[in-house]
């Protein structure tokens, strides 16, 4: 029997060859790991680029996987429709609806924005977040994302319209990029903005350089005409092509004007509830704002029952709307010199008291007072004075507040310390009066400037909460028959309650008005498609209800 010992057995184990890797496979290995980074890093690129030049190519598998309901579907009896339309072009990088005349004093502008994401939307076209003008009278230096939740907007709109929040640097002005300037025209269909053709003489760089009315520029000056077809000749001028072409010849367009740009009736049923998911859901103010205009709501509410008064006896009201009634000879002329300060205000010379006998003014502090009274509201009531500076300040509130002592203001509710980052931004002080006004028991606007069609909107599209729509035009009439005896107090306040008995924001059809759109009932003010569920709404409306009138 051989024994071999522990020693000599660890002493050949040494000597056998230990396992070495080929290098050639360490080169594979290597190969491998570089190909996986480069093919990632090319697919990361890829779906940059798809997102920026088709961005529903990668977000229609998402939105068809959202669309999947985890409920049982039911079998539905197939409705014949007519063919659909022939699909618009592919959509366009950088197409820039922005608007350098975007809001109001006190107004936010978001109804110019609902319009421009709805324009984007039909078209298919990459909408850049809205640009708001610091130009203006009120000088307000807010941004969009100043007021608005940039974030929400983008992510709540993300299955409508691809929305980025700046242009790229190469199509950037600051860098030599030559945008095409387009202003829409006012209350147009959506046909105006995908049938529409132009007129004009073809220039040397492929401009249209002549305009409809004769004389000429250097930007294009779009016609209506949906009948003419290319070629066609129209008052001595050719019809050369269609509008939407140029989107993708000049890949940005700058939609300098924004006010009104579509239409307030026969749009599609689907544009106008993308106009309402926008304005009602994707519009949301910044949670700075938010959170102070909840707070000045719940001061109020723990006070008891509100009234917001749009009190618009502002200056800038005052002035170009050439409204001067009650006001001292000095102070007419104070703002007569004001409307003559800024050219672009075309109306110059104005009469004050006959554009108030057509209810064309807002009505003054004195007059609310008595208008008040007469519909009842106790002298115990809440008013939150929901507006700026009133135009001669406390002399002129001396009988409101006579009649009304419980006025407030936001600058009484709040430190100066919680209102200081929002001075002198007047879109961010009336995005706080918006809140407030939503949320009052009782809305009343002295003068239906946008502001106020605004919050009559939202507040029928959160319930039909009371609106009082002051019929200035009868109230007028029935103030001076009051004021020089011809009308006692009590025929007065029986006239003014009967004047308004239909106009507290009950539901009814919006009022049209063929041709005359400045005059009809404004979309935002009564959004009646999105009230109900039906397109005509006859239950909720009620079918008796004229909605033209001729």
């Amino acid at each position: 029997m051989e024994v071999r010992s522990e020693g000599s057995l660890q002493a050949r184990c040494d000597k056998l060859p230990a396992p070495v890797i080929p290098r050639n496979r360490l080169h594979v290995w290597f190969i491998r790991v570089c190909s996986s980074i480069l093919i990632w890093t090319c697919l990361v690129q890829l779906v940059a680029v798809g997102e920026l030049w088709h961005p529903r190519l990668l977000t229609g598998i998402s939105s068809h996987f959202s669309r999947i309901t985890p409920f049982p579907l039911h079998v539905e009896k197939a409705i014949l429709s007519p063919p659909p339309p022939p699909p618009l072009p592919a959509r366009i990088y950088g197409t820039s609806p922005t608007g350098s005349d975007i809001h109001d004093k006190g107004l936010i502008g978001s109804a110019m924005i609902c319009d421009m994401v709805t324009i984007a939307q039909f078209l298919n076209l990459t909408l850049v977040v809205p640009e708001l003008d610091k130009t203006s009278f009120w000088s307000d230096p807010s941004n969009f994302e100043d007021i608005f939740d940039v974030r929400h907007f983008i992510e709540s709109l993300r299955d409508e319209v691809h929305i980025v929040k700046r242009l790229p640097k190469r199509f950037s002005r600051k860098y030599g990029y030559k945008q095409l300037a387009l202003p829409p025209v006012s209350w147009s269909n959506e046909k105006y903005y995908s049938e529409q053709f132009y007129l004009g003489n073809y220039g040397e760089n492929g401009f249209w350089l002549k305009w409809i009315n004769g004389s000429y520029g250097t930007l294009l000056q779009p016609v209506l005409q949906h009948l003419a077809r290319e070629g066609d000749s129209i008052n001595g001028f050719q019809v050369k092509g269609r509008i939407l072409p140029l989107f993708s010849k000049y890949k940005v367009i700058h939609f300098n004007r924004t006010d009104a740009r579509l239409a307030n009736n026969n749009l599609p049923l689907d544009l106008q509830k993308l106009r309402c998911r926008v304005n009602f859901q994707a519009l949301k103010f910044t949670p700075q704002i938010e959170a102070l205009g909840h707070k000045l709501v719940h001061i109020l509410q723990e006070k008891g029952p509100f009234i917001a008064l749009h009190l618009r006896y502002e200056m800038d009201m005052l002035a170009f709307s050439g409204c001067t009634h009650g006001c001292t000879h000095e102070e007419a002329e104070e703002l007569k010199r004001m409307r003559y300060a800024y050219p672009w205000w075309r109306e110059k010379e104005i009469v004050s008291e006959g554009r108030r006998l057509q209810g064309l003014c807002p009505l003054t502090p004195e007059e609310v007072g008595l208008v008040m009274q007469a519909l009842g509201f106790d002298k115990g009531m809440q008013i939150y004075i929901a507006s700026g500076e009133i135009y001669g300040s406390e002399r002129r509130l001396a009988a409101l507040r006579a009649a009304f002592p419980k006025i407030v203001k936001k600058e009484m509710l709040l430190g100066q310390e919680e209102l200081q980052q929002f001075q002198n931004h007047s879109s961010q002080m009336a995005a706080l009066d918006f809140m407030v006004s939503i949320s009052s028991n009782i809305f009343i606007p002295t003068y239906d400037g946008n502001m106020a069609k605004l919050v009559e909107g939202h507040r029928r599209y959160l319930g039909f909460r009371k609106s009082i729509l002051l019929d200035r035009k009868k109230l007028v009439e029935l103030l001076d028959l009051h004021q020089n005896g011809t009308i006692s107090w009590s025929e007065f306040e029986a006239s003014v309650r009967q004047a308004h008995n239909k106009r507290m924001g009950q539901p009814t059809h919006r009022r049209v008005i063929p041709d005359k759109h400045k005059e009809e009932d404004y979309f935002y003010a009564n959004p009646q498609e999105c009230l109900c569920e039906r397109a005509n709404c006859d239950d909720l409306l009620g079918p008796g209800i004229p909605k033209t009138l001729r």
